[in-house]
């Protein structure tokens, strides 16, 4: 198997990120699973593709995940854990065409030393409340469940970190 190439999505790729995370939903949907159960947020992936935010990982020539890691730290999460110190984590997806080829804990890692090259010591992730099967995923992979916060307007809460010198490899996505 061949390595990952992951790069900045470009401003004519963001069909391909909303298809990835729409590829997503549905495949969280056919489990059972609430997440993402929502029209994606277009304007949203667009503003991260813009920022540079967004990346794109290729394997052979064929997308085959991406991943969102942005700087800044939504406060209803991270307030109290010094955002400054951290990357945080969105939106990351891997195509079931590459389903249990450790895309996604290659992107975890890419991630992680992204964080550690800007001097910061943590990469840091919220994830769904209700989605044990991902919490698990990211304890595989890691990360330490710091709380899980409840607030009534968001469906996300489940906070995670791992400090930026971690490389896992993983066997899931």
């Amino acid at each position: 198997m061949s390595e990952l190439r992951i790069r900045p999505a470009g401003s004519g790729e963001l069909d391909r990120v909303e298809g990835l995370w729409l590829e997503a939903s549905r495949w969280l949907a056919s489990k059972g699973i609430d997440q993402w159960q929502y029209p994606p947020r277009r304007r949203r992936m667009a503003e991260a593709v813009r920022a540079g935010d967004c990346h794109l990982a290729f394997r052979d020539g064929r997308l085959v995940g991406m991943v969102t890691v942005q700087r800044q730290a939504d406060l209803e999460w991270w307030a109290d854990d010094d955002p400054e110190s951290a990357l945080y984590v969105h939106d990351l997806a891997v195509s079931r065409a590459a389903a249990g080829q450790s895309v996604g804990a290659q992107l975890l890692n890419w991630a992680g030393r992204l964080a550690a090259r800007s001097e910061k010591p943590w990469l840091r992730l919220e994830a769904w409340k209700t989605n044990s099967v991902l919490h698990r995923y990211y304890l595989n992979q890691g990360f330490e469940l710091l709380r899980i916060v409840d607030l009534p307007h968001r469906n996300s809460g489940a906070l995670f970190q791992r400090p930026t010198g971690t490389t896992v490899t993983g066997r899931h996505s």
